[in-house]
This record gives structure tokens, sequence and C-alpha cells, in this order.
């Protein structure tokens, strides 16, 4: 039995050498223990030979191995240095193991490595120095709870950030310390040992809550990145509760009460709207779309259109049905006998997902986290417009509107009701009649289409 003893728990180096000298004598994973200066991770070694030094010639690895330890080792896992041996034995057999990640050794390994990367991130961000005043001048010290051995790894991040600064990271394994000039360690600290506050945060909290826009925020995932475990040490996060409660109560009231009032203001709060809707970054879709893609029509439209999302052609003009699933929904409105005037339209998910395929840009349909998180916009167009019946343009609008999955089949060409009480009939997408390769079916479809456009223009008088 070999009992390798390391000197920290992020010791990559000292791992890396013993790997080498014991993977050159053929010792078998089952073999090895592997400790942390006196506390050994196997309680029932009792053989403690010191490692072999590093043989000359020792067989190459691929660099993406390399990369996995280095993270991996910085795990709190207990017995990651034996998994990366394991895996390192491995290697040898299968040079493309590395590439396997259905293999579950691989996997459990990339699961570490992904969870420090995670923990080196929240650590940058959520991450508060308060200002102390010392002999030796202003020192800036912060308090945080890695969940992994990530401090020393992170260090350099923080010296090239903060290079002007003197500064104190306290950790409850180690503390670093900045100087100006160089870095140094210290023991593991308290939360005790670093300042509750400082007078610069009733200005920072000020100003934070002047720059809040809760339209911006999704909550669920607000509370996935940052963790209410981070709160405490983040001065604004008491403000967060108060300042989305009140903005939010702040914005449904003011849509509410100017589509309430005789001749009011709708046509102003619908603006303010779509000028909000036009920096939303609800979901990942904002990233590689032109622009947000909102509603239009009047805003007393008796009548309201969902669709699923924009088109190609509508992401680059901004303006909903533009494209030729709109062109055929013009179309079928016109010899449906509705005034497509008196529309108002709109689509369930409000930035074109697509696929790059060369130079062009394939549709692709949305996700149930991308239609509920756009889910916010479509009550607030509800809220505003009013409208006395609103039709839904397939299944994705369906989802939208009625909260859960819909079958168009089953509820096509009946008046349903929507969870605000309000009237909803579901048909298909113009898009859907334009993928028809049947001329004869897509005739027939297009037909049925036409006369359930008839149908909710009957309801409106």
């Amino acid at each position: 039995m070999r009992v390798v003893t390391l000197t920290e728990p992020d010791d990559f180096d000292g791992w890396r050498d013993a790997a080498r000298g014991l993977i050159a004598e053929d010792v078998p994973p089952d073999d090895v223990v592997w400790q942390v200066g006196d506390e050994p991770v196997d309680l029932f070694a009792t053989v403690a030979d010191p490692a072999p030094a590093p043989p000359p010639g020792a067989f190459s690895v691929p660099r993406a191995f390399i990369d996995l330890a280095r993270s991996a080792i910085l795990g709190s896992d207990p017995e990651r240095f034996a998994l990366l041996y394991t895996l390192l034995t491995r290697l040898r057999r299968e040079p493309k193991l590395i590439e396997d990640r259905a293999d579950p050794l691989v996997r459990r390994l990339d699961r570490i490595a992904k969870d420090v990367r995670r923990d080196i991130h929240k650590m940058r961000a959520f991450l508060r120095f308060r200002e102390v005043e010392e002999d030796g001048g202003t020192r800036f010290v912060a308090w945080f709870e890695p969940d992994h051995h990530i401090v020393r790894a992170n260090a350099a991040f923080f010296v090239n950030r903060f290079a002007s600064m003197r500064w104190s990271i306290l950790t409850p394994e180690v503390s670093i310390h900045w100087d100006g000039k160089a870095l140094s360690e210290g023991p593991g600290a308290s939360k005790a040992d670093a300042p509750d506050g400082d007078p610069t945060e009733e200005v920072w909290k000020t100003y934070y809550a002047s720059i809040f826009n809760p339209a911006r925020v999704k909550i669920g995932a607000m509370l996935k990145e940052m963790p209410k475990k981070y709160w405490k040490n983040m001065p604004e996060t008491a403000l967060v509760p108060g300042l989305l409660a009140a903005a939010q109560a702040r914005e449904s009231g003011m849509i509410a009460k100017a589509r309430d009032t005789v001749g009011g203001n709708s046509l102003i709060a619908w603006e303010a709207l779509r000028d909000e809707a036009a920096g939303c970054t609800r979901c990942p879709l904002y990233k590689p779309a032109t622009q947000t893609v909102f509603g239009e029509g009047p805003v007393d439209a008796p009548l309201m259109f969902v669709g699923e999302q924009p088109g190609d052609q509508e992401d680059l003009a901004g303006r909903p049905f533009v494209g030729p699933a709109g062109q055929m929904f013009d179309k079928a409105m016109a010899e449906a006998g509705v005034d497509r005037s008196r529309a108002y339209v709109t689509n369930a998910v409000k930035h074109f997902k697509f696929e790059q395929r060369g130079k062009r840009r394939i549709h692709a349909k949305p996700g149930a986290g991308e239609i509920d998180a756009c889910r916010w916009w479509i009550e607030q167009e509800q809220m505003l417009i009013k409208p006395k019946v609103t039709v839904a343009l397939g299944a994705t609008a369906a989802r939208s509107l009625f909260g859960k999955v819909m079958t168009i089949g089953r509820e096509r060409g009946r008046a349903l009701q929507l969870p605000d009480g309000g009237e909803a009939w579901i048909t298909v997408h113009p898009s859907y009649l334009l993928r028809l390769p049947d001329p004869a079916q897509a005739a027939e479809e297009y037909a049925r289409f036409v006369e359930d456009l008839r149908v909710v223009g009957g309801r409106i008088g």
C-alpha cells in the first residue's frame, strides 16, 4: 500500500509528481491512499511509504486531461485524487477515454470540475470588499465561504483586478493578502474577523436601487445564479425583495390605471412596455437575435392574435407578422372578412430562435423555458389591450396563454376560457400551412383556417 501525502487540498503539482512516479511503477489505483497533511483520506491506511520520485520519460497525456485535473483537484470531493489517478491509469490503455463523456468516471470528474468553475465564478461575482482603516492606511477586507478549494487559484484574478488596492480575502480555510506589491497567505478566519459594513455601502445601495430594473429580472434564474447563501455578504441583496415587489406592482398598476382611464394614457403605457421589452434579457435568445419584436396594433383592439415567435424577416424588420406566414395571415383575414386593422398581433416569444446553416438562419422551436420567460410580456399586453377575444396561433402560443400544453386538434373550433377569465380560441399557425407539401391538403387546411378566422371575427361583432 502506497500512501501519498499532499501539502494542501489544492496541491496539483504534488499530485502530478506523485502520479507520474506511481504510474511508472504500474501501481494500481487500489494500492494507493491519498491524504492531505496529517488527515488521511482513507482512515484504514496504515502504511506510510513516501511517494516515488517521477522518473524520466513518463508517458504523455492529452491536454484535456491536464485541464480537467487542474480544475477537479480544487474540488471538495474527498475521492478526487484517487479518481484522477484511476483515470490516468486507464488513459494508458484507452488514450481517447477523455473524450468519452458517457463514461461514468469521466462524467463524475467533469461534474466536479464544473462545480469548481462555478464556485470560482461565484467568488468573483459575489465577493464584496469593505473599507477598514488601519495603521498603514486603508485596507479593503472581504469575507467569503467557497464550496471548494479555489482561493489560491482565484488569487491572481483579484490581484489583477484590484492591483492598486491593499486588500485581504478571508475564508474558513485560508486567507490571502495583497499589499500592492506582493501576495501573502495566512490561516483561515471566521466571519467575525471581517467588518460588517462601511460608510460607502449606503451610497452603493442608493445607486443600486436607482438602476434596478425588475422587468429584466427572471427571479428563478436569479436565484439559481445567485443562491441566497451569498446574499448575507452583499449589501445590495437586502433591497432586492422590496424592489421586485414594489417595482412590478407599480408597472402593473400603471398599465391597469392607464387602460381604465377614459380617453387616458393607454398608448403611453403600451409604449413604455414596448420600450422595456426592447432590453429584455429574461432568456438567452436575446443574444443572437437582432432585436426584440414586440406586438403591434391598436391598444383598444377587440381581437388579439398570438403567434409563436418572430421569423427571420420579422427579426430584421422589428415588426411581427411581416414575413411569408404573416402575408398568408393577412390574406386569410381578408377572405374571412375580418378587419385586420382592428386586430393586435404579437408573439409568445419576442426574440427569433434559429439555427445558423451557412448564410441562412433556420427557424428553431422555442423551448418551454423560453416560452415561460416571455409569458410575463404576454400577460402585460393582455392586461393593457384587454381584447374581447384572444386567438392562439399554434401550440406554442396556446401553451403561453394557458400556461400548459394544449392539443390543437382537441381544442380547435370552440371557445375556451383563459386563466384571467377572457375568451380564447386555438387554431393553427399560418406557417403550418406553408409547410404542407400536398397542394390538395394545403388548400383544405387553408379553408379551415379561414373559417376559424371567420368564426372569431363574428365573436367581436
